[in-house]
């Protein structure tokens, strides 16, 4: 009969403890990824909040500069309609087809900047609308972050540890990230503490 050795019960657990460790080790590898994604999605969503409030600052600036024209234009129109009002019976017909030559560019010059500023004030409501989107998007991504490093830390402790329960809460917690970072860049579900 051929002579079967049987292993050493220690050489198992050994062997058993290292596929756990590999695995653990994949798993680690995976929650960093996400981790990366995550982090990512968070800084871009930061960027696009920040530029767009610059935006539409700059957008508000500059429709702030077209009212003062169009209110500018509007105070020299009634100042010529006042003095027309005044002089109109002294006045030669020159100065009066002058006088309504400049009334009527002032009125023009009053309504192309108040149509401009109406382009104006919708490119600043869109920059605020964007700004107001990233700014939902930023607490999913930083909650996903603490979440995801925790994992990590967590499935680096069950290594050392051995332990699988740990490992379990390492996945979890993961789990919960990679779902809020999901969160992040679909915004599928508002929840209220997070806003």
């Amino acid at each position: 009969m051929a002579e079967v050795e049987i292993p050493d019960p220690e050489e198992l657990e050994e062997l058993k403890g290292n596929v756990f460790t590999k695995r653990v080790a994949l798993t680690t590898a995976i929650f960093a990824v996400m981790l990366a994604i995550t982090s990512l999605g968070g800084n871009n969503a930061m960027k696009e909040m920040l530029l767009a409030q610059q935006q539409s600052s700059d957008q508000w600036a500059f429709y702030q500069s077209k009212v003062m024209r169009e209110h500018m234009y509007k105070l020299q129109k009634f100042q010529l309609e006042t003095s027309l009002v005044e002089r109109r019976t002294s006045m030669g017909p020159g100065t009066l087809r002058h006088y309504e030559d400049s009334i009527r560019l002032m009125d023009e010059e009053e309504n192309r900047y108040k149509a401009e500023k109406k382009k104006i004030e919708e490119d600043a409501r869109g920059q605020e609308t964007l700004r107001d989107l990233n700014k939902s998007k930023d607490p999913y991504f930083d909650y996903a972050e603490v979440l995801l490093q925790i994992s990590i830390v967590m499935a680096s402790i069950s290594i050392l540890a051995g332990s699988a329960p740990v490992f379990y809460a390492s996945v979890t917690a993961a789990v919960l990230g990679g779902m809020l970072s999901v969160n992040g860049f679909l915004l599928l579900v508002r929840i209220p503490f997070l806003q």
